[in-house]
């Protein structure tokens, strides 16, 4: 996916600045491989790196829209609007000319048309800045629900800007601090919009849009989930889903590039790739390619566990032989996973020490393989927690817990004990975050902001509850990693069930409808199980796959004890370096996700990120 990067300042000219700015999006030069660019006016300058995915010739950007020989407005985007030639058409109609084919220029020109207001009209996952030359004003936007991210730093004259932490760590003006807060949000990842991580470095919120002018930042909140009330009968809201679906999949399979669909066997992506290759037929296409990842000597040494009884890969031969698809298995092999250089990749495209160990490393090696044959992949992202998927969504002890039900499941409340995963962490500093205290008031927070409606009571108004927080503290989590490694590819990941038609309905839908027949996900699967295998149709809900082999979790502790020899370690300080030399030395566990090799993975993490963005941590006593 494209990346873009800006510097706004009306007390300079900046005009000499284009190299500043050229140099910030050169560091996502891995998102945006097939060209980059700045433009640069006296008080705003726009930087671009572009993947071709529309009009791979006639898209170029930043892109300017020009009256009267005079650029009046210009654009640098990272998005995929699927409305666009819906909405070409009716700009056409309002004497808009067109001079290319791309989305881009459809939202340059919406802007020129409707104003701030155009935001309402798009459909999509996007995050871009508009520079509008009449107004002096800088309007960055970003999606929904934040599929696309947007990053960025106030300064007394304006404002810095970038899809990535790491384009703004490039300007000079920005260094690479992490406060308590900061080191905080890391730890307890809470996911609390708006946080970037960095001090000083924000995130635009998913459904905002913010204007920077000579009177300064003015933000507003164009979209959010709504309270609502759902009127339609059982059999009208399976319809209804099934209708959106089609209809958004579809719209999903647009693009001048080739497309892939990323299945794991797993209800989600199958459904997806069925709707996409009945799509692809119904409009005489070719078959529809198709992607899974498997380890090396996963399935016949696969042990089940409290998150996964099965493998994927027999459901997946299914779906293939079911769909007839063109399919490629990208078999990852436990070296590749322990690579220290895949991993940095993997840390690279992130900037920061979130993560989820080898399932991050495997979902990069993954669209590493998917790139070398689609520019464009589809997923099953999300569905879990638009359909309530996860099992915390029906677990008694996870509903009723005091906190984010995804800890409550397993006791997490209070998780700074010897077996959570912060555990190799010195206690001092773990005393002073007070992760627990952190993640109950982030708690309280997204608890307010839960839209209710009169009626809703008990239950009902418990799940309403515990949907939001999925979608708006636990999801950015993992759409920001699957948009992060997809783009290290480097790979478009679209997300069809994120569609805000189908999210706003499904979320007003009453609990008791959605797990109507007394399962997860009960309206999805009612409304598509004709389109797929009964086996898989049934399948139980599976996370994405760690791997199971020993070997892994064994050079993990080789690189730990690695890390003990080094008395200048920027991350020394801060571990509890008994418990470190203690699991260094200790055997390895039974299987896969066990908490030893997660507090190993976070430390490992931890430390190549100190040392890799020579970060300087500002921790108040």
């Amino acid at each position: 996916m494209c990346g873009i990067a800006g510097w706004v300042d009306f007390t300079r000219d900046l005009s000499g600045e284009a190299a500043t700015v050229a140099a910030m999006t050169a560091t996502m030069t891995r998102r945006g491989p097939d060209g980059g660019a700045v433009w640069a006016a006296p008080h705003a300058v726009l930087g671009h790196r572009r993947l071709s995915v529309i009009d791979p010739t006639g898209g170029q950007q930043p892109m300017l829209a020009v009256e009267d020989g005079r650029v009046i407005a210009a654009i640098s985007y990272c998005s995929e609007v699927y409305n666009h030639r819906e909405l070409r058409r009716e700009l056409v109609a309002r004497g808009h000319r067109f001079e290319s084919d791309c989305d881009t220029e459809t939202v340059l020109r919406a802007y020129l048309e409707w104003g701030e207001d155009f935001v309402d009209r798009l459909n999509g996952m996007y995050a871009f800045a508009i520079w509008d030359v009449r107004r002096e004003a800088l309007v960055l936007v970003r999606d929904r629900f934040g599929i696309k991210p947007l990053y960025y730093q106030r300064g007394a004259g304006g404002v810095l800007f970038g899809t990535e932490p790491k384009a703004l760590l490039a300007h000079p003006s920005v260094a690479a601090v992490v406060d308590t807060d900061g080191l905080r949000e890391l730890l307890s990842l809470a996911a609390t919009p708006g946080h970037g991580g960095y001090a000083g470095v924000d995130q635009l919120r998913p459904g905002e849009m913010i204007r920077v002018d000579r009177a300064g930042l003015h933000r507003r909140t164009y979209w959010r989930l709504p309270a609502g009330e759902h009127t339609d009968d059982l059999p009208r809201t399976v319809q209804t889903v099934r209708g959106l679906l089609e209809e958004i999949v579809s719209s999903q399979l647009v693009s001048d590039v080739p497309v892939g669909v990323l299945l794991s066997g797993g209800l989600d992506s199958s459904v997806v790739a069925a709707l996409a290759t009945a799509a692809l037929r119904e409009r005489g296409g070719g078959r529809l390619r198709t992607f899974s990842l498997d380890f090396a000597g996963y399935v016949e040494n696969f042990q089940p566990d409290y998150m996964r009884d099965t493998p994927d890969a027999p459901y997946v031969r299914q779906m293939v032989e079911h769909l007839g698809s063109r399919h490629t298995d990208v078999v990852v092999s436990t070296a590749e996973l322990a690579d220290p250089t895949h991993r940095a990749v993997a840390l690279d495209a992130i900037d920061l020490p979130y993560g989820r160990g080898d399932r991050d490393t495997a979902l990069y090696l993954l669209c590493r393989e998917v790139g070398r044959h689609a520019t464009v992949a589809i997923t099953g992202e999300s569905a879990d927690e638009v359909f309530g998927g996860y099992a915390w969504y029906h677990d008694p002890v996870a509903v009723a817990a005091p906190t984010f039900p995804w800890l409550g499941m397993f006791g997490h409340v209070n998780d700074d004990g010897p077996d959570s995963a912060t555990s190799l962490l010195d206690p001092g500093l773990l005393k002073q975050l007070d992760l627990v205290g952190y993640r109950d008031a982030m708690y309280r927070d997204a608890l307010a902001e839960v839209p209710h409606t009169a009626e809703q009571s008990g239950p009902e108004r418990r799940m309403r509850e515990l949907t939001y927080l999925g979608l708006t503290r636990l999801m950015p989590l993992l759409l920001d990693r699957a948009e992060r490694m997809s783009s290290a590819g480097p790979v478009e990941a679209r997300v069809p069930f994120l569609d805000h038609r189908l999210v706003e309905y499904v979320f007003t839908t009453p609990w008791a409808m959605k797990t109507f027949d007394g399962r997860e996900k009960s309206l999805l699967r009612a409304a598509t199980r004709d389109l797929l295998p009964t086996a898989v149709a049934d399948r139980r809900k599976a996370p994405f796959p760690a791997t199971q082999d020993p070997e892994y979790e064994r050079a993990l502790r080789v690189e730990l004890r690695g890390l003990l020899e080094r008395d200048d370690a920027r991350l020394r300080p801060l571990l509890n370096l008994d418990r470190v030399r203690q699991a260094a030395a200790a055997p390895v566990g039974p299987r896969s996700g066990n908490e030893a090799r997660a507090a190993i993975e976070l430390v490992l993490r931890l430390d190549a990120w100190l040392e890799r963005y020579h970060v300087r941590l500002d921790l108040a006593d």
